[in-house]
């Protein structure tokens, strides 16, 4: 029986559609996904990763560099932080791209990572980020880390209740090809929404190494009829112009954020 070549670098080969990897190295390969389905809609995107590490995403650097040539190739950029709220500033900053005169990109897809008490001290930038809107074609994920057993930390830490805080709705992946798949869909949710999108990270799944087969040429991401009413930036955003619809008491529509008078948006 004849057998095809394989190596360890099929992970990263955007011709290849089955490959064993890890977990950490599937949030290498993410970027790469995002990139080609971008390409195929005719979209001239690039990615940005921006974090500090810490267990279960204490090895993402160590995996980015070493797949520099591949990101480098699909225009995604990698730039560990001094600490977790500066790499939040900078995922932020990446949104604001189509108030740019002259831009290269359509828009920058990116994704924020840290452990659990990086969350915290985040908390604010994410929040404001959050108030601010993301680009209808860049979208950000927050890669959160979180240490349910207190492995490696002075505390056991769950991310959820800080994330809810901020108004960011999370995904939790159950396994490697989870990190791909879900992480592409919350990508496309951000964009859709104008929100931040979370996602929880544990050790078994961190950890954990797999087989995994995924045809991105016919993967498909089933988006709601028409816009989301707070899709898109939402800058300049001033505060007290906010307002509610209804009461929460009174009916469950969610919050409106309408844009300033004289903001054009897109």
């Amino acid at each position: 029986m004849k057998h095809s070549a394989v190596t360890l670098e099929d992970k990263y080969e955007v011709d290849s559609d089955r490959f064993y990897l890890t977990g950490t190295q599937a949030l290498v390969r993410l970027p790469l996904l995002q990139r080609q389905l971008d390409v195929a809609v005719g979209l001239n995107t690039a990615g940005f990763v921006s974090g500090y590490r810490g267990s279960p995403l204490g090895q993402v650097d160590i995996q980015m560099w070493s797949a520099r040539k591949y990101l480098a190739d699909n225009h995604i950029q990698f730039r560990p932080a001094v600490n977790e709220e500066l790499a939040a500033t900078a995922i932020w900053g990446t949104q604001q791209l189509p108030l740019t005169r002259g831009a290269k990109y359509d828009g920058v897809f990116a994704y924020w990572y840290g452990k659990g008490p990086g969350v915290d001290r985040a908390g604010d930038a994410f929040r404001h980020a959050n108030y601010a809107g993301t680009s209808r074609h860049g979208g950000v994920l927050l890669m959160a880390g979180d240490d349910h057993a207190c492995k490696s930390s002075t505390v056991p830490h769950q991310s959820e209740p800080a994330l809810i805080s901020a108004g960011v709705p999370i995904l939790v992946p159950a396994d490697v090809h989870d990190l791909l798949e879900l992480g592409l869909h919350g990508w496309a949710m951000s964009r859709w929404s104008g929100r931040l999108v979370g996602f929880k990270t544990v050790g078994d799944v961190m950890d954990s190494s797999a087989s995994v087969e995924f045809d991105l040429k016919n993967f498909r991401i089933r988006l709601p009829n028409g816009d989301h009413p707070n899709a898109g930036l939402r800058l300049p955003d001033v505060a007290l112009s906010r307002r509610r619809v209804c009461s929460p008491l009174a009916c469950r529509r969610p919050w409106t954020m309408p844009a300033p008078t004289g903001w054009t948006g897109w």
